[in-house]
C-alpha cells in the first residue's frame, strides 16, 4: 500500500491553482454539460410520466431510478475502470446514456421502457464517476490538487441541483421530450469535450500486468479484495456511513412542509437549504483551510454532520428548520481530507475499481437512508423521525470513526484522535 503525507502540507494550493491545469478545465467543462442534463432528464421523466399514467407512485419510481442501479454497477462492472484506457471509458459511457435519454423521445415509448432505459443509463454512472474520480489523480496528482479537484467535482453537482430543478421545471412545463433532447446534447458535448480536451492514458490494470479474466468475476474479485483491507474498508465505511443518515431531513423535507402547513414556495426554499449548506461548507474549507486544516476536521465533522437532525425534537418552525438544514449540509466539508487519505491508500493500479465501488456504495447507502427515513416515518411522527434518525445517525458515524483511527499509518499525520 502506498501512503501519503500530503495531507499534513502546510498550506493549500488553492482552487486557482486546480483549474491552472488545461486538462482539468475540459474535464470540469464536461461534467457541467453531463449533470446539467441528467438533473434536467430527472425532472422531465418524472413529469412525463405522470402525465403518461396520473400514478405519483410510478412518477417517484422514475425519479429515483437513476440511484438504483449504482450497486450493481459498481459491483459488476468496477473492472471496466481500470481495464480500459480511461479516456475511452469516459467517452463510451458518455454515449451510451447519450442512447438511452435519445430512445426515450422517440413517440409511443412504454413507461416500462422509460424505466428500464433509465436503469440501463444508470448502471454505467459509476464506472464513468470511478473512472473520472481515478482520472483526476493523474490529472492533478495525489496531493492538494486532487482534494480540491475532487471539492469542484462535488460544488458542481450541488450547484447543478439548484440550477438544473429549475431550469428543468421550467423546460418540463414546456415540453417534457424536448428537454430529453437538452439532456442528450449535454451527454453529447461532455463525450466530445472529453474526447478531445483529455490525454489518452493507458489501461492502470495493463500498465501494471494484471492478469486479465471475466470483467464481471474481475469487478467483484478487487471488490473483495479492498473491502478486505482494514484500511480502505474503513474509509469507505466513513465516507457511506453519515451520508447515510443526513438525507433524512431532506428525504421527509415534504411530509414536513406538509405538517407545517407550507406553500410550494416554502418546500423549494427548505430543499435548497442542504445544497446551500454544501455549498457554502465546501468552498470555504477548500478556500480557507490547508491540508492539515482540513485532515483536522474529517472525523470531528463527519461525526456532528447528523447532530442537526437530534434538533428536529423540538419540532421546530419553517424558521428554525430551514438553519438545522443548512448546518445539515455543512457535514460535507469532512470529504475533502477524506479524499485524500482514500487515494493515499489505494495503489494506483485499483483506483479506477476503488473509486467506482465508492462512488456505488455512497449512492446506494443514501438511497436507503432515503427509504429508511420514510419507512421510520410510518410509525413516528415525522419531526420525531428524523430526530431519531439523528441520534442513530451520530453514533453509527463516531463507530465508524473509531474504525478509521485504529487502521490509520503511522506515517500519517493531521489525524485527530476521538
Amino acid at each position: 500500500m502506498t501512503t501519503s503525507t500530503a495531507a499534513a502540507g502546510p498550506k493549500s494550493v488553492g482552487y486557482r491553482a486546480v483549474f491552472a491545469v488545461r486538462e482539468f478545465r475540459y474535464v470540469f467543462a464536461a461534467h457541467v454539460m453531463s449533470i446539467l442534463g441528467e438533473v434536467v432528464a430527472a425532472i422531465a421523466l418524472t413529469v412525463l410520466v405522470y402525465e403518461r399514467t396520473s400514478s405519483p407512485l410510478l412518477s417517484a419510481l422514475t425519479f429515483g431510478a437513476g440511484l438504483l442501479p449504482y450497486v450493481l454497477g459498481g459491483l459488476l462492472l468496477s473492472e471496466v475502470a481500470d481495464r480500459y484506457p480511461a479516456r475511452r471509458v469516459l467517452v463510451t459511457c458518455d454515449l451510451l446514456a447519450a442512447c438511452c435519454f435519445a430512445a426515450m423521445v422517440l413517440p409511443g415509448m412504454p413507461v416500462a421502457a422509460l424505466l428500464g432505459l433509465r436503469l440501463l443509463g444508470g448502471t454505467v454512472s459509476p464506472v464513468f464517476a470511478g473512472t473520472r474520480a481515478a482520472t483526476l489523480s493523474d490529472i492533478l496528482g495525489e496531493g492538494d490538487r486532487f482534494v480540491l479537484g475532487r471539492s469542484v467535482i462535488r460544488l458542481t453537482a450541488q450547484s447543478a441541483q439548484l440550477a438544473g430543478f429549475a431550469l428543468g421545471g421550467v423546460l418540463a412545463a414546456i415540453s417534457p421530450r424536448a428537454t430529453l433532447l437538452f439532456t442528450v446534447a449535454g451527454l453529447l458535448g461532455s463525450a466530445l469535450v472529453l474526447r478531445l480536451g483529455t490525454r489518452a492514458r493507458p489501461a492502470r490494470a495493463t500498465a501494471a500486468g494484471e492478469v486479465r479474466s471475466g470483467a464481471v468475476l474481475a469487478s467483484l474479485t478487487a471488490a473483495r479484495g479492498l473491502l478486505a483491507n482494514r484500511r480502505i474498508r474503513a474509509l469507505m465505511v466513513f465516507l457511506w456511513v453519515p451520508p447515510t443518515f443526513v438525507v433524512a431531513p431532506e428525504a421527509l423535507a415534504t411530509a414536513y412542509s406538509d405538517e407545517l402547513g407550507l406553500s410550494a414556495v416554502g418546500l423549494g426554499l427548505m430543499l435548497c437549504g442542504m445544497p446551500v449548506g454544501a455549498l457554502v461548507s465546501e468552498a470555504l474549507a477548500g478556500s480557507l483551510l490547508g491540508p492539515r486544516g482540513r485532515s483536522r476536521i474529517v472525523l470531528p465533522v463527519g461525526i456532528l454532520a447528523t447532530v442537526p437532525a437530534i434538533g428536529y425534537v423540538t419540532h421546530p418552525s419553517f424558521a428554525w428548520a430551514l438553519p438545522l438544514l443548512v448546518l445539515t449540509g455543512f457535514g460535507i466539508s469532512y470529504s475533502l481530507g477524506l479524499d485524500q487519505w482514500f487515494i493515499a491508500a489505494v495503489p494506483p493500479e485499483l483506483r479506477g475499481r476503488a473509486m467506482t465501488l465508492q462512488t456505488a456504495g455512497l449512492m446506494t447507502f443514501q438511497g436507503l437512508g432515503m427509504a429508511g427515513a420514510g419507512a421510520v416515518a410510518e410509525w413516528l411522527p415525522v419531526h420525531q423521525a428524523v430526530a431519531v434518525i439523528g441520534v442513530v445517525g451520530t453514533t453509527c458515524s463516531a463507530l465508524a470513526a473509531v474504525a478509521v483511527v485504529r487502521t490509520r499509518p503511522k506515517s500519517e499525520t493531521g489525524l485527530t484522535t476521538i
